[in-house]
């Protein structure tokens, strides 16, 4: 080999080199990114020198996933190109042309008409289920928390009956309103930020001083025409409420990233609250099991707690000890403190808590994981193979709980109670049933009013999750973030 080419060769190499350690830098980056955000507001406040005693204005703003505009082919592909090429939810292989290579020319083309085939299955009149049940969310808390207090609970539940019975959207009432962004679909994105903050109108019902916001991850309504709402009312302070129980860099902190970018960029004053993952709090695991209750009355064999899977290594790349996810022997069995960002480890204490607070019986119930994408090893055992196992081992009569959805979606409705029946029924199953998600079924919005109202009230959403872990048995707890 030449000289010239002896030093083309060790300069490929060094680049090879270099490439790595980017790679390894930006992991290590992202994962005490993410820690540090169990111990710090995610932005400051402002100077209040000027009225020191003024009680700050508030609002609670809910975030959820997302959906298409319409089941329609380009609607799919617009919705899956800003899901897909978010960097937390793909974000291999670390340069960033390729990464949009591989997402838009490949992934994207060849997944965008099946998924809109699954859309066009549940689709509703009132549009995508999640946003439809999102926004009865919204509605209901406003209205509770315009209620006053436990007290009136009866009498809200009531009023978000007649809301529910009437059609209506939104709610208001003596000291909570609702505020919420009906958008126009926009073509192109070469300033999405900006082309978020312009296409999109706001349609509020204003009723008194804590107003609930919605917003998702992708799609509409977005994250920053919420936040330039937020800085439009004047809101000094809010609660961040991530509709993930789990911690995963795929869903809670994408969500978590993304405020904290559109509140630095559109509202610098904004001080953000942030609720933790929720996954072993009392509250939540008494709420699930309130919820699955009437499914878990009627006969059956098993009990399957199907959630959503992400890549193994994402697993190490939260890490932030970097010596043990996969590494340990039962390293999601073992007590660390690295089980903050471990989204595997989190699945398992849910299920364990779930079991306990339901008194299941040994054996009677078991993990999987949903939704993969190929190309590396995902979590496992996967539930489409695990659905056409179970008739085999004796499983006829199947119950499916996805608890790392709070509302039903995509990949509950289609996925699990569509594409999972046929699988499981095709098997040799006799009964199938998807236990639907917490929605917005009254202990649900018990869960998010009583949060938000010790929020209100002075807590922090650490000291109340720190309350809510103690109640649980010191077996299913797990040590705190």
């Amino acid at each position: 080999m030449t000289d010239e080419g002896l030093r083309g060769k060790r300069n490929e190499e060094r680049e090879r080199v270099r490439e790595r350690e980017r790679g390894q830098a930006a992991e290590v980056r992202t994962s005490r990114w993410a820690a540090s955000l169990f111990t710090r507001p995610l932005t400051s406040a402002g100077n209040r020198a000027d009225n020191p005693g003024a009680m700050p204005k508030r609002a609670v703003l809910l975030v959820n996933l997302g959906s298409p505009d319409s089941a329609s082919v380009p609607d799919v592909r617009r919705y899956l190109g800003e899901f897909l090429g978010d960097p937390r939810v793909i974000d291999q292989p670390g340069n960033r042309l390729l990464r949009s290579f591989l997402v838009n020319r490949i992934i994207i083309r060849k997944r965008a008409e099946n998924s809109a085939r699954a859309y066009a299955a549940i689709w509703t009149p009132e549009g995508p289920p999640l946003l439809a049940t999102s926004r009865s969310v919204r509605d209901k808390l406003a209205a509770r928390l315009a209620a006053g207090g436990a007290e009136d609970a009866e009498g809200a539940e009531d009023a978000e009956g007649a809301a529910d019975a009437a059609g209506e959207k939104h709610s208001t009432g003596g000291t909570a309103a609702v505020s919420s962004v009906s958008e126009r679909a926009g073509e192109g994105d070469k300033d999405k930020d900006k082309e978020n903050e312009n296409e999109e109108e706001k349609e509020t019902a204003r009723g008194g001083e804590t107003a609930v916001h919605l917003a998702m991850r992708y799609g509409r309504p977005s994250i920053a025409s919420a936040v330039a709402q937020l800085a439009a009312d004047g809101v000094e302070r809010a609660l961040l409420f991530p509709q993930y129980p789990h911690y995963a860099m795929s869903s809670w902190e994408t969500v978590v990233a993304e405020v904290d970018r559109q509140a630095a960029r559109l509202a610098p004053k904004l001080r953000v609250d942030c609720v933790q993952p929720f996954y072993n709090d009392a509250d939540y695991i008494d709420a699930l099991v309130a919820s699955a209750r009437p499914a878990l009355a009627q006969p059956h064999d098993h009990l399957l707690f199907s959630y959503h899977g992400i890549p193994e290594r994402h697993l190490r790349k939260a890490d932030t000890s970097r010596a043990h996810c996969t590494l340990v022997r039962g390293c999601c069995e073992a007590d660390s403190p690295v089980h903050a960002t471990c989204y595997k480890a989190q699945c398992l204490r849910t299920t364990q808590a779930f079991a306990r607070r339901a008194a299941l019986a040994p054996g009677r119930c078991s993990v999987s994981f949903q939704s993969r994408l190929a190309g590396e090893p995902w979590l496992s055992p996967f539930t489409d193979e695990t659905l056409a196992r179970l008739p085999a081992a004796g499983v006829k009569r199947l119950l499916v709980l996805s608890p790392s959805f709070v509302t039903d979606c995509l990949e509950t409705l289609e996925e699990i109670a569509i594409a999972g029946r046929k699988t499981f029924l095709a098997a040799g199953g006799e009964y199938y049933h998807q236990i639907p998600c917490l929605n917005d079924q009254p202990v649900y919005i018990n869960f998010l009013e009583a949060r938000v109202r010790r929020w209100l009230a002075g807590e922090t959403p650490a000291a109340t999750q720190a309350r809510e872990r103690a109640a649980l048995p010191a077996e299913v707890r797990g040590r705190l973030p």
